[in-house]
């Protein structure tokens, strides 16, 4: 990171999700720059602008509509281009429509930028971070997908509203893809330091695991089908790994990027997992607890994204 006193971020693409994000990065004074680049200059510059003018109620942030040069001298660079899947599009079809927009923008990026930080958040997000890392040739701890932020996120404001727990409280885990493989982690799940099944027991409360689980990795889509897009939410999650990284905090959060040799069967792909984020991206990554269930939903999950990852590139 500089150490100018200014931060500078690009965010590439200028859909919702995009904009979502550069709106929530200046509330949150977490830039004091920000570049929005789009192939639709018009559209990018009329969110960039649409955010500017609400700085002038809140703080001196600079948003603006640029070009790929702007990656330069950006701390970091946020993707969230891509198309969203149309009517009757297999999720293959739209993972190789999207593979081949982030294959250019990951080459357009790389041509201004030297061993840039990227997070990756277009979806499908595991896949297209492999992918960005792959084309960038950067180190895996400089690529971060948002992967399960958010799933775990909803996971544990899932468990919270039963229980009419405080969300902070509660330490749980959405790990793995972030898609239908993800797996919940509830035997390591704690409130208030509690193991899950002491709280309960102490409380007198109940939770229905398989419904909160289903509720949890259904929880995007019900929000597209009510409204037709998600966004609010991903920019939290984003806003978290941004500030991990600028304040190099060390904060735990799971995201994904392509696992080593030393992670055996989930090696090669990008995975989320509870990762140590700071300054230079994923400082570490930390081994959760499993049962034996939640380990052979892993290892499933696993081998769902590998074969997804080799389809892609057939």
């Amino acid at each position: 990171m500089n150490n100018s006193g200014k931060t500078k971020i690009v965010v590439v693409g200028a859909g919702n999700v995009g904009e979502a994000i550069a709106y929530t990065l200046m509330v949150r004074e977490q830039a004091t720059e920000v570049v929005m680049v789009d192939l639709n200059e018009a559209r990018a510059k009329g969110a960039a602008l649409d955010v500017f003018h609400g700085a002038g109620f809140h703080c001196p942030v600079r948003v603006k509509q640029g070009g790929y040069e702007e990656c330069a001298d950006a701390d970091i660079i946020i993707v969230t281009a891509g198309i969203a899947r149309k009517p009757g599009q297999t999720r293959l079809e739209l993972a190789k429509t999207n593979v081949s927009i982030i294959k250019s923008v990951t080459e357009s990026i790389m041509k201004y930028a030297e061993n840039p930080l990227i997070i990756v958040v277009s979806n499908p997000a595991d896949i297209l971070t492999m992918e960005v890392q792959k084309v960038s040739g950067l180190p895996s701890h400089r690529v971060i997908g948002s992967g399960t932020s958010l799933d775990t996120a909803r996971f544990r404001c899932n468990i919270s509203e039963p229980l009419n727990a405080d969300v902070e409280d509660i330490q749980a885990y959405i790990l793995g893809e972030h898609g239908d493989s993800q797996v919940p982690v509830w035997s390591s799940a704690t409130i208030a330091g509690l193991p899950l099944d002491e709280y309960l027991k102490q409380t007198g409360k109940e939770l229905d695991r398989a419904e909160i689980s289903e509720h949890t990795k259904t929880g995007g889509a019900e929000v597209i089908e009510l409204k037709g897009a998600t966004f609010y939410g991903v920019a939290m999650a984003v806003s978290a790994i941004v500030e991990s990284i600028l304040k190099d905090s060390g904060a735990i959060l799971p995201v994904a990027h392509v696992l080593d040799d030393s992670f055996d069967n989930w090696s090669g792909i990008a995975f989320s997992l509870p990762c140590r984020i700071g300054g230079q991206g994923i400082q570490g990554v930390l081994r959760v607890p499993m049962n034996e269930e939640e380990k052979a939903a892993m290892d499933n999950s696993a081998k769902i994204l590998k074969d997804f990852w080799a389809q892609v590139n057939e």
